[in-house]
């Protein structure tokens, strides 16, 4: 059986993305998951939140809600899960966090999605208004700075794809319609198929799932 590994951000098991990125692969893969907050208490996660300046980054934690890190304090926990698996023989392992990190050593072959993502959205944007969904308020500036790399014309709109998530994924589709974007990405691994399939019947344009992308990469380098 072909094994690879995952490593969230927040806390596993991801039982919201798993099972997509599962059937994507297809049968006769095992997947061990990996979370940067496992073990960890409320009062321990509230210690790595974002403050003024920081690298917001969003996940989820194994009772279903949402929390806000920033990069600085998360990326040294993300090392740790993802050489813990190339430890173990796991040939590859999936980041699964769009957000960006800062350039590190891996013990094997690391899928980042945040890279996945930039470099195929790059392939096709070029001239395109382009429309960036992101989890947070928060997230809009630092969202919107990373893909004025790849297009001048960008909106980014706040959807949250943990509370309420089909609600924020069409209220956010309508804005980036009103807008006039011409190609939507939704730049999270939170966001789902189901959440795909509406932002693109409202908008009638074509959509890109963090995911889908970079799951579907993953297939194709395990085969």
């Amino acid at each position: 059986m072909k094994r690879i590994g995952t490593v969230t951000i927040g806390q596993s098991p991801r039982v919201d993305v798993i099972p997509e990125i599962a059937a994507i692969l297809g049968p006769g893969v095992e997947i061990r998951e990996a979370g940067a907050l496992d073990g960890l208490s409320k009062e321990e996660i509230t210690k790595l939140a974002p403050e003024k300046g920081d690298y917001v980054l969003v996940t989820r934690l194994a009772d279903g809600s949402s929390v806000q890190v920033a990069e600085r304090y998360i990326t040294p926990r993300v090392i740790e899960k993802i050489n813990g698996h190339f430890r173990e023989g796991i040939p590859l392992v999936f980041l699964l966090c769009t957000g960006e990190f800062p350039g590190f050593e891996t013990g094997g072959l690391l899928i980042r999605p945040q890279k996945v993502l930039f470099h195929a959205v790059s392939a096709l944007a070029d001239g395109l208004k382009l429309g960036v969904m992101t989890p947070s308020p928060e997230q809009v500036e630092q969202s919107e700075s990373r893909w004025r790399q790849v297009s001048p014309a960008v909106k980014s709109v706040p959807s949250s794809p943990y509370v309420e998530g089909m609600a924020a994924a069409k209220s956010a589709a309508q804005d980036l319609k009103n807008w006039g974007a011409e190609l939507i990405v939704m730049d999270c691994m939170g966001y789902t198929s189901a959440m795909q399939d509406s932002v693109r019947e409202i908008t009638g344009k074509p959509v890109i799932l963090a995911r889908g992308i970079a799951a579907r990469t993953v297939k194709e380098l395990i085969g």
